[in-house]
């Protein structure tokens, strides 16, 4: 079972101040430290988190603790349960991730994070709260693994592992490998480690963080370039200006621009390649949005015009789609962009091994021809291998053309939106599959029909937005009001009407600045695909309203 345990010790409100990025002079008392601690079913990158245990702390008081399971949707390996005791069944109705994300960010925020190798836990938190649409309340983190070596000589642990650093600090609980109890070791671990800096003038945040992560006067120097930079949020940009010309190093976007730009020249940032693209950079300059919609486009675009090589996101993603030409006689294709043919579309996919497998799945349902001839319904031919094996029907033959071309038509109702032939033929194939105790072919076929539904999804969400001229869509933050005005899938405009302000009066001023947007292909969006995403997603949140649309913004009713 899972237990999901959330306790605070006074109401958040009457907390003190967290400091700013730039205001980190607290006492190491009146600072309050989050530690956390995660079980998860691997090391690499695409593991799952299974649990989750954090502990706030000020002043050596424990103010809350946070622990859940978590049912990470795949099959921890035997080697992972034999080493944490957390099970399949043990997890089996515990949450998943994205149910209890927000509760963790709010009992994380205003706290400097800990954790015994920080990169480790808060690369699988950060890269969580970036997959489910959170910003990360708490950028300032420290690491246990970090300190211990600068405060704790060779010859006095073997190593550095958490369970040496207890022993070695006599801490009450020994950690076990479970999230919570590695959280409680950590939090002690913490404490025993400042006992040892305490004669060093450590005595506030800032001393900590310079202890712990030396940096060098050149790049403390460089935070003066914040002083001119904006206050709220937008997109900003480390540049470099040489001789050959000006260089974009890095991108990003940020609620509150300033202050995300001054972590860059504190210890609290320790990433090697930051470290070096700081040093290299020149000067660094902002573009303030009104939103943070308008602030993800805007990055997109600099992205993709610029490629700043600092910079992890795919600059060039690439997109592929399934085709069916519009020959005499169509034929399956895998495309890498959509040309005006009169043919018929089906993407994006992410590449080229998935719109495949998608192909396979269509080709259960609708066995069109592969080959890659031009053939002529006046010209036929003796079949080929795949038609005596029964993969093709073999049109080349010009037998039965009426019944291929029925067939042709099948399969543009389906790319329009009707993915029910695909999910009966599907459903067939796994029936007799599993009859046959072929599992894993069955669930191959089933994996090969969950990308045709995505195909089809992600196209009828790209093509709803991308065959509107104009919509003017409001959603409420607070008290204001955030307006965007898309038009054929791209961003045109963006406002934000305060409170007291006339939303209808602000959308319509808004208007009269919005950009021209010429349309692209018939159901393309005017940009590009990410930022189409972008769109659909801020389109789809709870709340927004409508104020105007010229075109149907929706999906058909069998696309899913």
């Amino acid at each position: 079972m899972s237990s999901w345990l959330f306790a605070e010790r006074e109401d958040p409100a009457s907390a003190p101040n967290q400091p700013g990025l730039d205001e980190i002079e607290l006492t190491l008392a009146e600072t309050t430290f989050c530690v956390i601690d995660l079980e998860t079913t691997g090391v690499s990158a695409d593991s799952r988190i299974t649990e989750i245990g954090a502990v706030k702390v000020r002043g050596g008081e424990v103010l809350g603790e946070f622990q859940t399971l978590i049912n990470p949707g795949i099959a921890i390996p035997g080697f992972i349960t034999h080493l944490t005791g957390i099970t399949n069944t043990a997890v089996a109705s515990a949450p998943r991730l994205r149910e209890v994300f927000a509760s963790l960010v709010e009992f994380c925020r205003g706290s400097v994070m800990i954790a015994h190798n920080a990169r480790f836990d808060m690369g699988f938190i950060v890269r969580a709260a970036e997959n489910l649409g959170y910003e990360w309340p708490a950028t300032v983190v420290l690491d246990t693994v970090t300190l211990a070596r600068r405060i704790i000589g060779r010859q006095e642990v073997r190593n550095y592992r958490l369970e040496t650093l207890a022993a070695y600090f006599s801490t009450p609980i020994h950690p076990s490998h479970r999230a919570l109890d590695d959280a409680r070791a950590t939090v002690d671990v913490f404490y025993g480690l400042l006992s040892r800096v305490g004669n060093q003038q450590v005595r506030t945040l800032e001393d900590l963080l310079q202890y712990s992560h030396t940096i060098s006067k050149a790049r403390r120097q460089k935070r003066s370039w914040t002083d001119t930079l904006p206050q709220g949020p937008g997109v900003y940009f480390f540049v470099r200006d040489a001789e050959r010309g000006r260089q974009y190093l890095y991108v990003g976007t940020s609620k509150h621009i300033q202050q995300r730009v001054a972590t860059y020249f504190t210890p609290s940032e320790s990433r090697r390649r930051m470290d070096e693209m700081v040093a290299l950079a020149t000067g660094v300059e902002a573009i303030e949005c009104h939103t943070a919609l308008e602030a993800a486009v805007v990055e997109l675009r600099l992205i993709t015009a610029h490629q700043p090589p600092y910079n992890r996101r795919s600059k060039n993603p690439h997109h592929t789609w399934l085709k069916m030409t519009a020959e005499p006689i169509p034929r399956w294709s895998v495309v890498r962009r959509v040309l005006d043919d009169s043919a018929s579309y089906l993407g994006p996919f992410s590449g080229r091994e998935p719109a495949e497998q998608a192909l396979l799945g269509l080709g259960e349902a609708f066995p069109l021809r592969s080959c890659r001839d031009r053939l002529s319904p006046k010209s036929g031919r003796e079949p080929c291998a795949l038609a005596e094996m029964g993969s093709c029907p073999a049109p080349c033959t010009l037998r039965d053309l009426d019944s291929y071309a029925n067939l042709v038509d099948q399969v543009r109702t389906c790319l329009d939106g009707d993915i029910r032939p695909v999910r009966q033929a599907c459903l067939a194939g796994v029936s007799a599959l599993s009859e046959q105790y072929r599992y894993e072919e069955a669930q191959e076929a089933l994996n090969r029909f969950s990308l045709v539904e995505y195909g089809l999804r992600r196209q009828a969400r790209l093509q709803s937005l991308a065959n509107c001229p104009q919509i003017v869509a409001a959603h409420q933050i607070g008290d204001a009001w955030e307006i965007h005005i898309f038009r054929y899938a791209q961003l045109a405009g963006a406002a934000v009407a305060l409170p007291g302000d006339d939303p209808q009066r602000v959308a319509d001023t808004a208007l009269t600045t919005a950009r021209t947007v010429i349309p692209s292909l018939p159901g393309m969006p005017a940009g590009s695909i990410e930022e189409a995403e972008l769109i659909a997603g801020w389109m789809e949140q709870p709340g927004v309203r409508l104020l105007a649309i010229d075109g149907t913004w929706g999906w058909p009713v069998h696309s899913q």
